[in-house]
């Protein structure tokens, strides 16, 4: 029973952490107004942001494969994919964030792109010690 409250204490701090990190990157993107009027719907720029941050999700997952050694992404292989995933969404989402014109609901997917930014450092920094774990035990 203590083992799963810690669990779901666990996730929900690092739910409060991401969202926090997301917020501040908005801040200090200056885009966290909100849109006077909302746009609804799908955009280029929105769905670029989405698929930044899923192809970021994708790297923390194969980091954290590859730095718990239990799938076949495990090792250099795993860690490297997970470093180039990572550096991928952190360089779009920053680069989303820092083209937008407005904040949430205009359209511009900004907290898309902040979320692919903190992902992505979140995968190179897994990433990242998985390649020196794999480093070191070779």
């Amino acid at each position: 029973m203590k083992r799963n409250v810690a669990i779901v204490l666990a996730v929900v701090a690092g739910g409060a952490l991401f969202v926090g990190l997301v917020y501040a990157v908005l801040v200090v993107g200056r885009v966290s107004e909100p849109a006077a009027t909302t746009v609804y719907g799908l955009t280029p720029r929105r769905l670029w942001a989405t698929s930044v941050a899923v192809l970021s999700l994708i790297g923390v997952g194969i980091g954290g494969l590859a730095l718990a050694r239990v799938s076949t992404a495990s090792g250099p292989l795993g860690a490297s994919l997970a470093l180039g995933f990572g550096l991928i969404g952190a360089i779009n989402g920053a680069l989303n964030v820092a083209i937008a014109r407005g904040g949430p609901g205009t359209g511009n997917g900004v907290v898309g792109g902040a979320a692919a930014f903190v992902l992505g450092l979140i995968a190179v920094a897994v990433g990242g010690l998985a390649l020196a774990r794999s480093r070191r035990t070779a």
